[in-house]
């Protein structure tokens, strides 16, 4: 062997060594600079919008042709609704928290005035045998997707005002457990469990949030669980549901009919999966497959990569709001953004939960994917003011200005070097 093949031998696996080395520590730098979280909420979210917007058009053709002659009819009113919620978010990353602050208690207040209406006859609207939608004029709102995102921002303002109080039990459960209480109740007469669920979850996040001993986190829990099993079983269709998702294939034809044909999807996928439009779920077999089973047929046509895809993005709107919520200094952008990403997050596993056949079939969608605008235009909102947080971090304004200073003179902000 000569002397340079000998060295070049020798020094591969260190030059490998060194070059995966400085690829980690390059990717380090890079998510530790102070606008990272701004870009990844700004892209992920962008992201799944659109993958959203083709899934919709995909999911709903069939079902939207043969309910109203054109495939078109449900991506358009979701478009409508995009078009609507993006300049709210746009505008909601520039709005200073103080108003945000003001703003949480009225919409506090409109969300469950809201939900009282839906009880009141001409009112509310029953769909699928709840009574949790409010008719106002041509439009059907679900008052329990405002109430959600009011009750981030509302917790949030009321634990940054008494955060030097937080070391009593009772400055942690007061006044935020009665108003959750009341909320859940207002959801729960109209028959929604699936989203009084997903309010406990919210409520239980932000407790930990706080800090709440272990001893009442595990009480408030073991509350939580047993009132809700005990609501589960006091409905027939509800504990049909509980009882046929562990095997959903037991009772094909009967209670386990959307989860096990959601399976089918997710199964008859493959890696890279059938193809947008190629979907064989979507053509009856599966019902509501552009709402709450869009996941099952994203699945199907996009295959293991596509749903990978959605994870991933999802993952990473996590760690930017956790990002955002640990490293800032202000309490309620703490606590607002980790709000924001419990809510969005307890959807996210239910949603996927229930397609998989891991948890019992409630009703809950996608964020950002899932055809609905009573549940997308609160969401983008949320995520606009997380992005909001992110840019008017102090480190990640003076970036942000740098930037643009070096874009008006020519001059790169991180070399210093005219273009």
């Amino acid at each position: 062997m000569s002397v340079s093949t000998e060295a070049r031998t020798r020094s591969g696996p260190r030059a490998a060594s060194t070059g995966f080395g400085a690829w980690l520590a390059s990717a380090r730098r890079t998510m530790e600079r102070p606008l990272t979280p701004y870009y990844v909420l700004l892209g992920a979210s962008g992201l799944l919008l659109a993958i959203g917007l083709i899934m919709v058009l995909s999911a709903s053709s069939v079902d939207a042709y043969k309910a109203y002659g054109s495939s078109y009819y449900w991506v358009i009113r979701q478009a409508i609704w995009v078009g609507i919620a993006i300049p709210l978010a746009w505008l909601a990353t520039r709005l200073p928290k103080r108003l945000i602050r003001l703003a949480s208690w009225p919409t506090l207040v409109a969300s469950v005035v809201m939900l009282a209406l839906t009880q009141v006859p001409g009112l509310g609207v029953a769909v699928n045998g709840n009574q949790n939608w409010l008719a106002l004029g041509p439009f059907q709102l679900q008052p329990s997707e405002l109430a959600k995102f009011a009750l981030v921002l509302w917790c949030a303002d009321v634990y940054a005002r008494k955060d030097r109080l937080l070391d009593s039990w009772r400055h942690m459960l007061l006044p935020v457990v009665p108003v959750i209480g009341l909320i859940a109740v207002l959801v729960l007469a109209g028959g929604d469990l699936g989203t009084a669920l997903v309010i406990f979850a919210i409520a239980l996040g932000m407790l930990w949030v706080v800090g709440v001993p272990v001893r009442l986190f595990v009480a408030a829990v073991s509350v939580v669980s047993v009132a809700a099993l005990f609501l589960a079983a006091s409905s027939p269709e509800r504990l049909t549901r509980i009882t046929s998702f562990v095997n959903p294939f037991k009772d094909f034809q009967g209670s386990g009919w959307q989860a096990a044909h959601g399976l089918l999807g997710m199964a008859s996928g493959g890696v890279l999966g059938k193809g947008i439009g190629a979907s064989q779920q979507k053509w009856g077999n599966l019902p509501y497959p552009h709402t709450d089973f869009i996941f099952a047929v994203l699945g199907e046509e996009l295959g293991l990569v596509g749903t990978l895809l959605v994870l991933v993005l999802f993952l990473a709107i996590t760690w930017a709001g956790l990002r955002v919520a640990m490293t800032t200094q202000d309490l309620f952008v703490r606590y607002a953004s980790a709000g924001v990403i419990l809510w969005l997050m307890a959807h996210v596993m239910i949603n996927i939960g229930m397609v998989l056949a891991l948890l019992p079939v409630i009703g809950i969608p996608l964020p950002l994917v899932s055809y609905g605008g009573s549940s997308l235009v609160p969401e983008l909102v949320a995520l606009g003011l997380v992005i909001g947080f992110a840019r008017s971090e102090p480190a990640a304004a003076d970036a942000l200005r740098d930037r643009r200073r070096g874009r008006a003179t020519g001059v790169n902000a991180r070399t210093g070097r005219g273009r």
